[in-house]
């Protein structure tokens, strides 16, 4: 058990250290590329976040633990919208940009509802899965014409702030080393996977606890938390008016990218558990954020308060049931 305990804590300081400096080195190459702020901030970071749950769900799937790889992607999107967004307004209220977020929301609803329409039958197959790929390279020609065309200069200044401010030095260096540093995040988010997903089986099998659960929890907990980190840290620095935005991005992400990718794979089998009860929580948290879409508004502690309580109300009824 202290072995598996040490496999798990070490895969996910691993995934949270390569995570984060994927994020960077993405950035520096899309800056290099000359990609605009607003393009950056749209696509790269989002997908730059997933990256942890992307490599455990792949990893999770192809070892022959379906439970986790679904449930490490629903439990995420809860637990980024209950767990990271209810913490970081407690911390300090969190205003959103109303005209920022309208592009990115509705998808996030969609792709969530279709997410359970897909998998009713308990089966991810190729076939839908190829769907989610078709619908993530519609999503990003969609979020790039937008920031071209759609975005006015204020709001695409206020996406800019979505890129970490350590890469403004990065992308001067040579290609080659991008290229190596970028290389070098995928061995870690392989690594840290690898070893996140060993220790979380092997403990769910010795204390006798349903791979679902474990995804859902100390999985899907531990890749959401550099989302957590960083969003917190923000919102002390005052600096975390692309929260909500942040968030929504990395939960379409999860749906469409990790959904696609690993169920070309390798088919997934889902739970029935996941169906008839952790993708309503996941939508019905999303629904949730509605009311503070369709105005300029703020989360407040309050909202905070909320959305916290509903997570871990959720999180103790998986961990009792």
């Amino acid at each position: 058990m202290l072995l598996d305990l040490t496999y798990l804590a070490v895969g996910l300081a691993v995934l949270a250290y390569a995570g984060n400096r994927l994020i960077d080195f993405s950035v520096a190459v899309a800056r290099k590329a000359r990609l605009t702020p607003a393009v950056i901030g749209l696509t790269v970071v989002s997908a730059g976040t997933s990256a942890p749950e992307l490599f455990v769900s792949v990893t999770a799937a192809v070892g022959g633990s379906p439970d986790i790889a679904l449930a490490n992607v629903v439990g995420s999107n809860v637990a980024n919208v209950g767990l990271v967004l209810g913490v970081c307004a407690l911390v300090a209220a969190i205003p959103i940009n109303r005209k920022v977020l309208r592009f990115e929301y509705p998808f996030m609803l969609l792709a969530s509802w279709i997410s359970l329409l897909l998998c009713r039958d308990l089966l991810l197959d190729r076939l839908e899965s190829g769907f989610f790929c078709v619908s993530l390279a519609a999503f990003l020609a969609y979020a790039v014409w937008v920031a071209r065309k759609e975005v006015s200069e204020s709001d695409a200044k206020t996406l800019t702030e979505r890129a970490p401010v350590e890469v403004d030095g990065l992308h001067r260096r040579p290609a080659w080393q991008l290229g190596l540093g970028l290389a070098g995040t995928f061995v870690g988010l392989g690594v840290g996977a690898r070893l996140l997903v060993v220790g979380a089986s092997s403990i769910a099998e010795a204390l006798g606890i349903s791979q679902r659960v474990i995804g859902l929890t100390i999985v899907a907990i531990g890749t959401s938390l550099p989302e957590l980190v960083a969003t917190v840290a923000a919102a002390l620095k005052r600096q975390h008016e692309m929260a909500v935005t942040n968030i929504v991005g990395s939960n379409i992400f999860n749906l469409l990218l990790i959904l696609g990718v690993t169920g070309l794979i390798r088919p997934i089998a889902v739970h029935p558990g996941i169906v008839s009860l952790d993708m309503w929580v996941m939508m019905g948290i999303a629904v949730l954020l509605f009311p503070l879409v369709i105005r300029d508004a703020e989360l407040s502690r309050r909202d905070g308060l909320l959305f916290l309580g509903a997570y871990l109300v959720y999180i103790g009824y998986v961990g009792v049931g």
